[in-house]
This record gives C-alpha cells, structure tokens and sequence, in this order.
C-alpha cells in the first residue's frame, strides 16, 4: 500500500510518518505547491498513491480574519483539489479538520460528529468548507476534526505550539495572561497520529473525533505545563474578551470520541498524560 504524506514536514505529519506501517511517499512544499492545482494533480497522479493523507492547513486564525483569501485558498479550494484528485486515483483521502467549525450554538457536553456545526471565524469556516466538498466529492474518505496540536517537532509556520509558547515566555521572566473560558483539549500529535493510523488500518470511513482524553481552560493547561516543569511565572486567568483577539474561537469545543468505539479503537489518553510525556520527551531531545 501506497501512501502520499502530505504536509509531511509540520507536526502531525513527522509523528504520522515515524509510525505509518506502509510505503510512505512524503509530500513537502519541496515536493509540490498544495496551491498550485496542476501541479499537485501532476505530481499525485505521477506516484498513484493508495491513500493520500493531507496535513497541511493555514492555521493563522487571526490572520484569516484579514486575509480570508489566504485561508480559503488552503483550507477549501485546494481541499476541493485533492478530493477530485483522490476521487480520479480511487484514494482513500484522509484529512484533518479542527473543532473549531463549532462556537456559534452554546454547547457545554462533548461535541459528537453529529452535532450542528457554526463556525464563528474565517478559519473555522475555511476548514468547514474544505469537510462538506470533501464528502460531496469523495466516496472514500476520513475527516478527523482534532484540536489544540502540540508536537515535539513544533508547528513550523507558526514557529513553535502552545506549550513551547508557554515555557519560552516563561523563562524569560515575564508575566503570562491566559483565557480561562475557552474549554477544549488540547491534543499531542503523537498520540493523534497513533489512533489516525489505527482508524485508517480498521477502514474507518466518514467524519471522526479524536483529541486527548478530559477538558480544561488554556489558562489550566499552562498551569500544568508550568506544574510539570517546575516553573513559577506569574500567570493571570483572563477572558476572551480581555485577551482581544481579533478571531473568535470557540468558548466549548470539547470532542466526542464515541464513534471511535464503533471500531474498537482505543481512546487517547488524557490530555494530563500527554502533556507529561511531552515535556519529558523534550527534556530528553535538548
């Protein structure tokens, strides 16, 4: 079996590409331009792979608020590119989506599949767009919507993740403020990309959730991190409106797994196991 990684480089795709069990083709900005719909058709169609995996997303969600373009360019028409692509080659198409498509309805349980959506940002509804063209488009595909990634690699067009946020702020001595009232879970990549390839291998199909296991705040999750890392900052719980960005993002998010059980595919552990391994992970690569 064939499989075209692309975004093969970010976060998610290193951990994807250290554990997929197949013939793995890596697909970088070196490889091909997502944006580039000739190109990408070419290119794929060239290596004919059993299953394409796309990784890639613009993920500047404040951005998107002033360049719209930019976000529906990646997240939607090139999404809509590689679904006729793989729908042309008889691929699987395995893509990853956001919880972010959810925030307009008040929700205060996890969040299943099943749930109306209403994204309250560009992004969110960039990444939307790209989940309906895909199951109009496809007869064979996986939506895995995930939130909050963190990896030992880092987000390479972000510069960094959350935590490393965090600690860097941190060791710089200077005071963090961090929302308190957005409620979600933040998810390691190594353990999303572990359950993504169990799901693929059982012949999952349709739209899945999967993150880390439990809730909490941004601002409790940097209080763990420092916990974890035997820091002391300074740190003040703030709302949404008085951190003022300038993209809404959704005040609960949490996930439903449940369609997972349907496969008998293990859950993730939780986000406080995760977020340990991660850091002792990283103490052990500096």
């Amino acid at each position: 079996m064939k499989i075209a990684l692309i975004g093969a480089k970010g976060q998610l795709g290193r951990d994807l590409a250290t554990q997929l069990p197949q013939t793995l083709i890596p697909c970088s900005r070196e490889q091909f331009d997502l944006t580039n719909f000739s190109q990408s058709r070419n290119y794929l169609t060239a290596i004919k792979p059993d299953i394409i995996i796309n990784c890639s997303a613009y993920n500047f969600v404040d951005q998107a608020e002033n360049e719209p373009e930019n976000a529906f360019l990646v997240n939607t028409w090139s999404v809509k590119n590689l679904a006729q692509i793989a729908r042309d080659l008889e691929a699987k198409f395995v893509h990853y989506s956001t919880d972010y498509v959810f925030g307009l309805y008040p929700a205060s349980t996890p969040l299943h599949e099943t749930d109306r959506p209403g994204p309250l940002s560009n992004y969110g509804l960039s990444k939307l767009n790209g989940e309906y063209l895909i199951q109009q488009i496809c007869t064979d595909y996986l939506i895995i919507r995930t939130c909050g990634l963190y990896g030992l690699w880092g987000s390479g067009g972000k510069g960094g993740n959350f935590v490393e946020t965090m600690l860097r702020v941190a060791s710089q001595g200077k005071p963090l403020r961090v929302v308190n009232d957005q409620i979600c879970t933040p998810t390691f990549t190594e353990d999303l990309a572990k359950t993504s390839i169990q799901l693929i291998l059982a012949g999952g199909t349709g739209l899945f959730h999967i993150t880390n296991q439990n809730e909490t705040s941004w601002h409790d999750f940097a209080k763990e991190i420092f916990h974890l890392a035997g820091l002391t900052p300074s740190l003040t719980a703030i709302t949404s409106n008085e951190f003022g960005a300038i993209a809404k993002r959704p005040p609960y998010s949490v996930l439903s797994m449940s369609r997972l059980d349907s496969f008998g595919i293990p859950k993730p552990p939780s986000w406080q196991d995760a977020v340990a391994r991660y850091l002792h992970a990283r103490k052990k690569r500096i």
